[in-house]
């Protein structure tokens, strides 16, 4: 759940975006699809997601603005893996940071670049 959160937060995902189905997710995770329908039907309350029966899980065009405690949480707690991770395949602090630095400017700069196709096709 935290995941799609930072994604929708960061602009990866933005709104009228379709992710995956249940199965779909449930497969890529390994984890059982009731445990993905929960979190989808959490992030429906939350305004986050939006289901429509038959076609898919769309982001929302109504979602409220994720208040800066729950964005920086969801952050955080994405950090929290990839620093587990890190210290599992024991990589210096100092790559972490330089993957952490490049992976934020990748995602803005292709982020960027969708606006700005997006804005030349209107």
């Amino acid at each position: 759940m935290d995941q799609i959160k930072y994604q929708v937060v960061t602009g990866m995902l933005k709104e009228g975006d379709k992710v995956p189905s249940v199965r779909e997710l449930a497969a890529k995770l390994a984890v059982n699809q009731n445990t993905i329908l929960k979190v989808y039907n959490e992030l429906c309350r939350e305004n986050v997601l939006k289901i429509e029966r038959g076609d898919g899980t769309y982001v929302s065009s109504n979602r409220q603005t994720i208040p800066a405690a729950q964005r920086r949480k969801t952050v955080s707690n994405v950090l929290r893996e990839a620093a587990v991770q890190a210290v599992q395949l024991e990589l210096p602090v100092e790559q972490v940071l330089e993957l952490l630095q490049k992976e934020y400017e990748n995602i803005i700069s292709q982020r960027d670049n969708r606006r700005r196709a997006g804005s030349s096709e209107k």
